[in-house]
Protein backbone atom coordinates (compact mmCIF):
# COMPACT_ATOMS: atom_id res chain seq x y z
CA UNK A 1 0.00 0.00 0.00
CA UNK A 2 2.92 2.19 0.28
CA UNK A 3 3.67 2.71 -3.23
CA UNK A 4 0.62 3.57 -4.06
CA UNK A 5 -0.26 7.66 -4.18
CA UNK A 6 -3.21 9.13 -2.22
CA UNK A 7 -5.44 9.98 -5.25
CA UNK A 8 -5.64 6.30 -6.39
CA UNK A 9 -5.79 4.99 -2.57
CA UNK A 10 -9.43 7.67 -2.73
CA UNK A 11 -10.56 7.02 -5.53
CA UNK A 12 -10.39 3.52 -5.76
CA UNK A 13 -12.11 3.02 -2.01
CA UNK A 14 -14.71 5.38 -3.52
CA UNK A 15 -15.29 3.17 -6.56
CA UNK A 16 -15.80 0.50 -4.07
CA UNK A 17 -18.04 2.13 -1.34
CA UNK A 18 -20.01 3.66 -5.12
CA UNK A 19 -20.01 0.09 -6.30
CA UNK A 20 -21.30 -1.54 -2.96
CA UNK A 21 -24.24 0.88 -2.87
CA UNK A 22 -25.25 0.84 -6.60
CA UNK A 23 -25.69 -2.98 -5.85
CA UNK A 24 -27.70 -2.41 -2.88
CA UNK A 25 -29.32 -0.04 -4.87
CA UNK A 26 -30.04 -2.22 -8.11
CA UNK A 27 -32.12 -4.76 -5.95
CA UNK A 28 -34.75 -2.24 -5.74
CA UNK A 29 -34.38 -0.75 -9.31
CA UNK A 30 -32.31 2.60 -8.32
CA UNK A 31 -28.79 3.97 -7.90
CA UNK A 32 -26.87 5.50 -5.69
CA UNK A 33 -26.94 8.42 -6.74
CA UNK A 34 -31.06 8.47 -7.05
CA UNK A 35 -30.37 7.71 -3.03
CA UNK A 36 -28.09 10.56 -2.36
CA UNK A 37 -30.38 12.89 -4.03
CA UNK A 38 -33.13 11.85 -1.71
CA UNK A 39 -31.10 12.01 1.47
CA UNK A 40 -30.19 15.47 0.22
CA UNK A 41 -33.82 17.28 -0.58
CA UNK A 42 -35.05 18.39 2.86
CA UNK A 43 -38.01 16.03 3.38
CA UNK A 44 -40.25 18.41 4.95
CA UNK A 45 -39.96 21.80 3.11
CA UNK A 46 -38.70 20.60 -0.33
CA UNK A 47 -35.29 21.81 -1.20
CA UNK A 48 -34.18 24.31 -4.05
CA UNK A 49 -32.93 22.51 -7.19
CA UNK A 50 -30.33 25.50 -6.99
CA UNK A 51 -28.90 24.74 -4.02
CA UNK A 52 -29.22 20.51 -4.73
CA UNK A 53 -26.34 20.40 -6.97
CA UNK A 54 -23.96 22.55 -4.75
CA UNK A 55 -24.77 20.28 -1.41
CA UNK A 56 -24.22 17.04 -3.45
CA UNK A 57 -21.19 18.11 -5.36
CA UNK A 58 -22.57 17.18 -8.33
CA UNK A 59 -22.57 18.70 -11.86
CA UNK A 60 -25.91 20.32 -13.31
CA UNK A 61 -25.97 18.19 -16.21
CA UNK A 62 -25.76 14.92 -14.21
CA UNK A 63 -28.28 16.08 -11.55
CA UNK A 64 -30.77 16.79 -13.51
CA UNK A 65 -30.97 13.37 -15.77
CA UNK A 66 -31.26 12.26 -12.25
CA UNK A 67 -33.66 14.58 -11.17
CA UNK A 68 -35.77 13.49 -14.52
CA UNK A 69 -35.58 9.83 -13.75
CA UNK A 70 -36.84 10.18 -9.90
CA UNK A 71 -39.56 12.32 -11.14
CA UNK A 72 -40.67 9.48 -13.89
CA UNK A 73 -40.80 7.16 -10.69
CA UNK A 74 -42.79 9.07 -8.72
CA UNK A 75 -40.21 9.87 -6.11
CA UNK A 76 -40.05 13.51 -6.52
CA UNK A 77 -41.90 16.70 -7.34
CA UNK A 78 -40.92 19.69 -8.83
CA UNK A 79 -43.06 22.77 -8.05
CA UNK A 80 -42.24 26.82 -8.46
CA UNK A 81 -40.20 28.25 -5.72
CA UNK A 82 -42.36 31.53 -4.17
CA UNK A 83 -38.64 32.85 -3.37
CA UNK A 84 -37.61 33.18 -6.97
CA UNK A 85 -39.73 33.11 -9.75
CA UNK A 86 -37.03 31.38 -11.87
CA UNK A 87 -36.39 28.75 -9.68
CA UNK A 88 -38.01 24.99 -8.62
CA UNK A 89 -38.35 23.12 -5.52
CA UNK A 90 -38.20 20.08 -5.23
CA UNK A 91 -40.15 17.96 -2.97
CA UNK A 92 -40.62 14.20 -1.99
CA UNK A 93 -43.62 12.15 -2.71
CA UNK A 94 -44.99 9.88 -0.07
CA UNK A 95 -43.20 7.47 -2.18
CA UNK A 96 -40.14 9.33 -2.27
CA UNK A 97 -39.82 9.62 1.64
CA UNK A 98 -40.28 5.82 2.11
CA UNK A 99 -37.10 5.22 -0.41
CA UNK A 100 -35.41 8.02 1.39
CA UNK A 101 -36.23 5.91 4.75
CA UNK A 102 -34.49 3.16 2.92
CA UNK A 103 -31.47 5.15 1.99
CA UNK A 104 -30.81 6.41 5.08
CA UNK A 105 -30.92 3.28 6.45
CA UNK A 106 -28.19 1.17 4.27
CA UNK A 107 -25.96 5.31 5.01
CA UNK A 108 -26.21 4.38 8.33
CA UNK A 109 -25.69 0.48 8.31
CA UNK A 110 -22.58 1.27 6.65
CA UNK A 111 -21.40 3.81 9.16
CA UNK A 112 -22.11 1.44 12.03
CA UNK A 113 -20.21 -1.07 10.25
CA UNK A 114 -17.49 1.01 9.80
CA UNK A 115 -17.56 2.40 13.51
CA UNK A 116 -17.30 -1.04 14.33
CA UNK A 117 -14.38 -2.01 12.42
CA UNK A 118 -11.98 1.77 12.94
CA UNK A 119 -11.09 2.78 16.30
CA UNK A 120 -12.50 6.39 16.98
CA UNK A 121 -8.89 7.66 17.18
CA UNK A 122 -8.24 6.46 13.16
CA UNK A 123 -11.62 7.87 12.06
CA UNK A 124 -10.72 11.19 13.53
CA UNK A 125 -7.15 10.81 11.60
CA UNK A 126 -9.26 10.36 8.44
CA UNK A 127 -11.49 13.11 9.02
CA UNK A 128 -9.10 15.26 9.79
CA UNK A 129 -6.98 14.21 6.88
CA UNK A 130 -9.81 14.39 4.13
CA UNK A 131 -10.49 18.14 5.33
CA UNK A 132 -6.98 19.13 4.95
CA UNK A 133 -6.97 17.20 1.56
CA UNK A 134 -10.77 19.10 0.41
CA UNK A 135 -9.31 22.86 1.25
CA UNK A 136 -6.38 22.31 -0.41
CA UNK A 137 -8.03 21.14 -3.25
CA UNK A 138 -10.76 23.73 -3.02
CA UNK A 139 -8.91 26.58 -2.21
CA UNK A 140 -6.51 25.45 -5.34
CA UNK A 141 -3.48 25.04 -2.76
CA UNK A 142 -2.28 22.09 -4.91
CA UNK A 143 -2.40 23.93 -8.21
CA UNK A 144 -2.36 27.29 -8.70
CA UNK A 145 -2.34 30.25 -11.31
CA UNK A 146 1.45 30.57 -11.10
CA UNK A 147 2.02 26.83 -12.08
CA UNK A 148 0.58 27.04 -15.48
Amino acid sequence: MKDKTIDYVLRTTWLTVQKMYNEEASKFGSTMATGFTLLSIDPEKGTPSTALGPKMGMEATSLSRTLKTMEKKGLITRKPNPNDGRGVIISLTDFGIEKREYSKEKVLLFNETIRKNISEEQLNSFYEVAEVINDMVCNKKIYNQSDS
